[in-house]
């Protein structure tokens, strides 16, 4: 039960001052009002505390009492997340509609998890047993795809004294007893843990494993490794929001995070309404059956938006912690940064740049640091990838949130909205793009291709980059008033741009491109880039060469090959080698 802690005296929005008891903490939750507002203490000073409320404080005056439950903001754990679509503060919304309607009322008390389902529990663990946090209790198939992995709480040590049999039962009923130093303890499924605490493992390893998205701009020339953090910045209508939705349905992450964080209604409800109806590609199944989302959208209390951050990444932890590989997406972490700058500035805080808080940098350092390729408490391995998104005004990348998110990741995918605008996607810039961890993974792409794919990219972008140096030339005097050496860059920049870069996310065949599918398509522009150069070299005409029929396949390749079909590709190549020598022979 609840205990009056103090009075407001004082109210700004979310943020309320109350005059009270001393015996309070930081970070305590806090229930404001008659109404029992859901509230956080982020300010101590004597008997003044400063809180920020989750929910709308229309109505709220000086006088109303304040309640203190003496626990940290956090979330519950266990059977039942997977599939479920929680507000910032873990309110499962889907429930909510049904008691209060469209919008969400003041006060509702909820519990994240149903407690009245009951899941089908088979032990791994036996009476006599030594265990410590984080080891395996038990399994429960959570979905027909993911397995939930019942562990014991990371801060428990002793020794079992009883293990439920196997059977089914709800998340609250002890399924073990543990000898501890303390006395015995009851586990249950269910765990709470403080959202704004990273759980912790073993030891942090370095990411060598890349997280395979099938898109192949990102997969091929900037690789996000498993365990690492990437943020993708984009002006308004650059595809933040559809290269998230592609990363999340394609790429080979076991559980995926989303969180709607700040974004407008009819995206947010658009992403509610897909995700339901996606068929993961791995199992035929619907991909919400490894699937988790927060929807916090820009209307609903701002408060509750700079929660959303932590009860995501909290919860892609916990699955990690069972050893499987999360990718997390956060759309978008500048909806959140404003959610700071308001609280402070409501808090009457000193700004910095733009005014956002001065701690903006050390918030997004310990959003993007939880990131981790981690061997868990139990010896397993397990990741959390964070794939960030960044909405800077006018798409300008020297705003403050881009400049010191930049600070804490490895990858940078940049979207430009003018390829937007000329529909090219995904609009990622390949100029102003790169990653970290190329290094990381090479060892990971020896092992899939015996073709080099570090030299073979480093070529890519050379040629690439060559074609925009060349760009202002032709601007000035036209492509005519090149030499066939620098028409051949810019013929082979373009195959690399329309046959390899752009790529489809709403054909069949184009959506994913298995890791396979890309080095050999890459190799196959690369070769016609060889093949070509040496014909210059020995009096061929570039108008020549750019007549051949082969180059219409090398740009339709990726429609025309499916990933089980890649014999096509080696036609095409064989197509290529034929013309290539009819023309090296019409020339000698």
């Amino acid at each position: 039960m609840s205990q009056q802690i103090g009075v407001v005296t004082w109210v700004n929005g979310p943020v309320v001052r109350v005059r009270g008891s001393r015996q309070v903490s930081m970070l305590e939750v806090v229930e404001v009002g008659e109404e029992h507002l859901v509230g956080e203490i982020i300010n101590l000073n004597d008997d003044q505390m400063t809180v920020q409320v989750y929910e709308e404080t229309a109505g709220m005056r000086p006088g109303a009492p304040v309640y203190g439950t003496g626990m940290p903001l956090s979330v519950e754990l266990g059977p039942g997340l997977l599939r479920s679509i929680f507000d910032g503060i873990q309110r499962p919304l889907p429930v909510i509609e049904m008691r209060s309607g469209s919008f969400i009322g003041r006060g509702i008390r909820l519990t994240p998890l149903y407690r009245g389902d009951q899941w089908n529990f088979t032990p791994v663990m036996k009476e006599g047993t030594q265990v410590t946090g984080g080891e395996i209790l038990g399994t429960v198939p959570e979905t027909q795809t993911i397995e939930h992995r019942v562990m014991v709480p990371p801060n428990t040590t002793g020794t079992i004294t009883w293990v439920a049999p196997k059977g089914e039962y709800t998340i609250d009923e002890t399924i073990a007893r543990v000898q501890t130093e303390k006395g015995e303890k009851n586990l249950a499924m269910l765990q709470n843990w403080p959202v704004r605490r990273p759980r912790p493992f073993l030891h942090r390893k370095t990411p060598n494993q890349p997280l395979v998205t099938g898109q192949r701009v990102l997969d091929t020339f900037f690789p996000l490794a498993k365990g690492g953090a990437a943020v993708i910045p984009g002006g308004f209508g650059a595809g933040k929001t559809i290269t998230q939705h592609q990363v999340a349905k394609w790429s080979d992450a076991d559980v995926v995070i989303y969180i709607g964080c700040g974004e407008r209604g009819n995206e947010m409800t658009e992403v509610l309404q897909e995700f339901p109806e996606l068929i993961d590609p791995r199992s035929n199944r619907p991909l919400m059956e490894r699937t988790v989302l927060i929807a916090n959208t820009s209307n609903m209390p701002v408060a509750a938006r700079e929660a959303s951050i932590y009860t995501g990444i909290t919860i892609a932890e916990y699955y990690r912690d069972m050893g499987y590989h999360v990718a997390l997406m956060a759309d978008s972490t500048s909806r959140w940064a404003e959610a700071l700058r308001e609280i402070s500035g409501r808090l009457e805080e000193m700004p910095a740049e733009e005014g956002y808080p001065a701690y903006l940098a050390a918030r997004l350092a310990e959003f993007y640091e939880r990131a981790s390729d981690v061997e868990t408490l139990s010896g397993k391995e397990g990741s959390v990838s964070v794939i960030g998104a960044v909405s800077p005004p006018g798409g300008d990348f020297s705003e403050p949130v881009t400049q010191q998110t930049k600070r804490f990741i490895r990858c940078f995918w940049a979207l430009d909205k003018e390829l937007a605008s000329a529909r090219h996607f995904p609009s990622v810039n390949w100029l102003d793009s790169y990653s970290e961890y190329l290094d990381d993974v090479v060892d990971w792409w020896k092992k899939q291709t015996d073709l080099d794919w570090r030299s073979m990219r480093a070529e890519a972008m050379g040629i690439l980059n060559e074609e925009s140096r060349l760009d202002q030339i032709v601007k000035l005097v036209g492509t005519d008033a090149l030499p066939d050496e620098q028409r051949l860059t810019l013929e082979t920049s373009r195959l690399l741009r329309e046959g390899f870069l752009q790529q489809n996310a709403l054909d069949e065949i184009d959506t994913y491109a298995t890791i396979q599918k890309q080095i050999k398509m890459l190799d196959l522009i690369l070769h016609f880039h060889t093949r070509a150069k040496y014909l210059i070299q020995h009096g061929a005409m570039i108008l020549t060469i750019q007549a051949l029929p082969v180059l219409n396949s090398l740009v339709r390749m990726k429609t025309l090959c499916a990933n089980d079909q890649l014999e096509k590709l080696d036609e095409i190549h064989k197509e290529l080698d034929d013309q290539m020598d009819q023309l090296e022979q019409n020339n000698s």
